[in-house]
């Protein structure tokens, strides 16, 4: 637990040296603006008395100065805001240690008292044929659930353990396979397996990895698609 707190600190710490980033972005944007008007007082001092530099000239440059001014202040406040965000999502990331979270992937584990972990699938539009089979690690077919139609977004389904055979399975791990239809036609599934959040770590970029204890890669928030 101490470490996830090392990191949320790093992490605002992180959007402390974002707003000093900020500050010396503003501070450049000050400087380029004074070469464009030393550049332009220059001009003016040095400009041919017979040719003399029209006023349409001289308000396209003030234009550019005033250009380079927003576009510095613009730069320092998208700057702020990130550093805010990533903040806010180390927070977010830490508050789910300890909680159970649906993310991609297709594997269902059975425990010793045939308890078994949820999973899920995702469909990115209404399917009217769902057809889920679990197998087992040698590939064989040991339950075929009944087809039944479903909206789009994502569900989490509970299994209880009960092969085709009416048997009990046996302790393990299982994959789920899932096909869905519209009118006949095929649709994409993302097939969904649970996993505890067990520690949160960031990235290279400073945004916040959840670690699901061995069951899986590290994945981002945008993966998690239900928290259970």
């Amino acid at each position: 637990m101490s470490t996830i707190g090392s990191n949320v600190l790093n992490s605002v710490n992180g959007s402390a040296a974002a707003q000093a980033a900020a500050a010396a972005s503003k501070s450049d944007g000050a400087d380029l603006q004074d070469s464009f008007m030393t550049l332009l007082v220059t001009q003016l001092k040095n400009q041919d008395p017979m040719n003399p530099m029209e006023n349409a000239e001289m308000t396209s440059q003030l234009a550019q100065i005033n250009t380079v001014s927003g576009i510095s202040e613009l730069n320092s406040t998208l700057e702020g805001i990130t550093g805010q965000l990533d903040a806010g999502q180390a927070m977010q990331a830490a508050g789910l240690i300890g909680s159970g979270v649906l993310v991609p992937g297709n594997r269902v584990l059975v425990g010793e008292d045939g308890s078994t972990t949820p999973f899920g699938v995702e469909l990115e539009q209404a399917a009217d044929e769902v057809q889920i089979t679990v197998r087992n690690d040698s590939g064989e077919v040991v339950r075929r659930f009944e087809p039944f139609a479903m909206d789009a977004g994502s569900e989490s389904f509970t299994w209880n353990g009960e092969m085709d055979s009416g048997e009990e399975a046996p302790k393990g791990s299982y994959t789920v396979s899932v096909e869905a239809s519209a009118d006949g036609e095929p649709l994409e599934v993302v097939n969904l397996n649970y996993a505890m959040v067990s520690g949160v770590s960031l990235d290279d970029n400073g945004a916040p990895l959840l670690d699901l204890g061995g069951v899986s890669e590290q994945v981002s928030l945008g993966d998690i698609r239900q928290i259970l």
